[in-house]
């Protein structure tokens, strides 16, 4: 086994970048992509099959596209409201006008594209009733809510399979299994002030069923998700190719008291679970609840730490823009999220600029290596933060790591690749720090093992990849294999990229 690990650590190291010695592949398609990057049917076909290797903020249930959730809901016998253009948990009523069976809207062109635009941002323009793009994203998820429960896996096979085709080896999901029972023990022990040690004892009796559940309904999706993918048969689809983990997603929005027990689960289904390898927290940041519970949020992660020091967390904050909430409400959010909250990495980010004393806050999360998770389309599409005034470039040169990822591809009508020519079309990346960005995300995926890299150079013990002790260090190390992966990932299309025609 280990001589097969060696052999696999030499094939992929032959290929590294390593700075002065690059292989000619590499040179030659960097040179390509410096001439094609102003082209964009060229460069779309570049960043296409461009090696990618993590999507670390992509919410499952944002993530399928409106045409599959309309499909399931006709094979489900539900009902659609054309009024309010939302998919009921239901069969359609007798007399009830507006309402009209899934498979009838499907089956009509008008009717369906409606809805897919309702679903989705596709289309969206304000209009007196659905005034910002913020709101419309937002609302999307209610249009279609009551058909997820059902469709779990083929919800999985649909995100994987849109991975693997876009050339991605690891995702991390958010999703919220267990989420109604979490919530009725919640509701059964409120909070006794701000001891979340009591807290937590008091929930102590309701998490190993809660958390037995959630690890059933996760076997139950995966299960789903691999029959529908044929994986382990030869007709095996892309998606059985790429590693997937997950994040517990919290429910900012609700009472202290629920929220506190969806924490509480989520710690102990991170700590008990490896499929689970951290907890977050999500919904929109400027809702009024939030808002208000923002530090007591914060809090509550810093006390969960201390009874599960393993679990690691990457939170949202910083989701906000000038404008959308008041200026005392742009000042600390992010900061929270790392000092209070200990967060190890950071979703969005967005409004950096205005924090309290940013340039310090920059160099703090640049030092502790703080990754922030940039979304480009959504914070486009929420908050009309695009171009040149994205943070991106600021914190890139601070020195604080980044990684492309999608947010919500179903609702965005994209993928990464979309989020990459983004990036490429408004900063001057070069192809170097295109695979920089796609490294990062394996370096601070939450995936276990040591990372092969350090200080943007391969670890000493693989600079001679043939050894026993790099072997060794790749035995059992499921962060390192992958990263191996991309980096042969990248020999691949390095190679066939210089020898392509198409981009000469």
């Amino acid at each position: 086994m280990f001589a097969r690990l060696a052999f696999l650590a030499l094939a992929a190291l032959l290929a590294l970048p390593a700075h002065a010695d690059e292989p000619p592949e590499a040179k030659a398609t960097a040179r390509i992509f410096s001439q094609i990057r102003h082209d964009p049917a060229r460069l779309a076909a570049f960043m296409r099959a461009f090696p990618k290797g993590a999507d670390l903020h992509n919410h499952l249930l944002g993530a399928i596209y409106a045409e599959s959730l309309l499909k399931w809901a006709a094979q489900d016998g539900d009902c659609i409201s054309l009024t309010q253009a939302k998919i009921l948990p239901s069969h359609c009523r007798l007399g009830m006008t507006g309402d009209a069976p899934a498979n009838v809207v499907v089956e009509n062109a008008d009717a369906e594209n409606a809805m897919i635009d309702a679903f989705s941002m596709r289309n969206f323009a304000p209009t007196s009733t659905d005034h910002s793009g913020h709101d419309h994203f937002f609302a999307a998820f209610n249009r279609f809510i009551t058909v997820a429960p059902q469709h779990e896996g083929d919800m999985l096979a649909e995100a994987l399979d849109h991975a693997g085709n876009d050339h991605i080896l690891y995702v991390e999901l958010m999703i919220s299994p267990a989420l109604g029972a979490m919530n009725n023990a919640g509701a059964r022990n409120p909070l006794p002030g701000a001891d979340f040690d009591a807290a937590r004892k008091a929930l102590a009796t309701d998490l190993t069923p809660i958390v037995l559940q959630a690890r059933r309904e996760t076997d139950a999706m995966e299960q789903r998700a691999r029959a529908i993918l044929q994986c382990d048969t030869p007709q095996a689809h892309p998606g059985c190719a790429v590693t997937a983990r997950y994040l517990f997603q919290t429910i900012r929005t609700m009472p202290p008291a629920l929220v506190f027990a969806q924490l509480a689960a989520g710690y102990e289904l991170a700590h008990t679970d490896p499929r689970f390898v951290g907890v977050n927290i999500v919904a929109p940041e400027d809702h009024p609840i939030a808002l208000r519970d923002y530090g007591l949020q914060m809090r509550m992660f810093q006390a969960l730490n201390h009874a599960y020091p393993d679990v690691k967390l990457s939170l949202h904050a910083g989701e906000l823009a000038p404008g959308l909430v008041p200026p005392e409400e742009l000042r600390h959010h992010i900061r929270d999220a790392v000092e209070i909250a200990g967060a190890k990495r950071i979703g969005h980010g967005a409004d950096i600029a205005w924090e309290d004393n940013p340039a310090d806050l920059l160099r703090d999360m640049a030092t502790r290596r703080v990754m922030v998770e940039i979304n480009l389309t959504s914070n486009d599409e929420i908050l009309n933060l695009r171009g040149p005034g994205h943070p991106f470039s600021l914190y890139r040169k601070a020195g604080v790591p980044t990684a492309l990822s999608t947010d919500d591809e179903g609702i965005s009508r994209g993928d990464l690749t979309q989020e990459y020519i983004r990036a490429v079309a408004t900063w001057p990346l070069s192809y170097g720090e295109l695979k920089t960005l796609s490294r990062n995300g394996l370096t601070y995926a939450f995936i276990p093992g040591k990372s092969l890299w350090e200080h943007d150079q391969i670890i000493t013990i693989c600079q001679a990849p043939q050894s026993f002790a790099c072997a060794s260090f790749l035995h059992g190390n499921e962060k390192a294999r992958l990263q191996l992966a991309l980096e042969q990932n990248f020999a691949d299309f390095e190679q066939t990229i210089s020898r392509e025609p198409l981009f000469q």
